[in-house]
């Protein structure tokens, strides 16, 4: 069991570093509660109430509804970059504690609050408005090098959630591939998870597809 730190969401702000000319990366901590839902759409929507998406093409839907990352990761990175490093930093909705969100299995389900129930489904894949968010020359090397993605979350059940709430783990597949494993795979320093992905339960179906064009390359 985990504890919500925080839960974050992002407004519209103007960037340089995407096509759309805005983002909404840098995610704040509300007070709560704050309501949870599915989204319709494959993409452009975010799963969490008064979360702007703004990339619309790359971001947000039904497999990437809401974004998690463990504070105990932000706390590494930020002893590395010798930055302070706050709740939503790095775009996520929810910063936990006590779990190991890259580690997370895809299919691995947690309840939140009385009602919300979550699943892994996707991994992230860091981008240009990251790197440009973070100011840091190469930062998308320097991520994709240490593999600590955290990962994205499908809802299954909606709710209302808000900071202090305990995270439940109810479900942890026994197929043991990670969110790291799947980003890994991705950018290609886990080749031997790629066939895996062809049918594994629960992946996005956009990472399905990109591991069957790089195993037929």
């Amino acid at each position: 069991m985990g504890t919500l730190l925080s839960v974050n969401v992002g407004r519209p702000e103007p960037t340089v570093h995407s096509d759309p000319g805005v983002t909404a990366i840098g995610k704040k901590p509300v007070d709560g509660p704050v309501r949870v839902t599915a989204p319709t759409e494959h993409k452009g929507v975010s799963g969490l109430a008064g979360d702007a998406i703004c990339d619309v093409r790359h971001h947000g839907g039904v497999d990437q509804a809401v974004y998690a990352y463990a504070r105990e990761e932000l706390d590494a990175w930020a002893e590395e970059l010798g930055r302070e490093l706050p709740n939503g930093m790095f775009g996520e909705n929810l910063t936990t504690t006590g779990l190991r969100v890259s580690d997370a299995l895809i299919g691995e389900r947690w309840q939140i609050g009385e009602t919300l129930l979550l699943e892994v489904s996707a991994t992230r894949i860091p981008c240009r408005t990251f790197a440009g968010w973070m100011e840091r020359e190469r930062w998308v090397k320097t991520f994709t090098d240490r593999a600590r993605p955290g990962a994205y979350l499908r809802v299954l059940t909606p709710g209302e959630i808000r900071a202090g709430d305990a995270v439940t783990v109810v479900h942890r597949p026994d197929h043991g591939v990670s969110s790291a494993d799947v980003f890994r795979a991705l950018h290609s320093r886990a080749r031997e998870v790629l066939p895996l992905m062809l049918n594994l339960p629960g992946l996005a179906e956009d990472h399905r597809d990109a591991a069957a064009r790089r195993l037929n390359a």
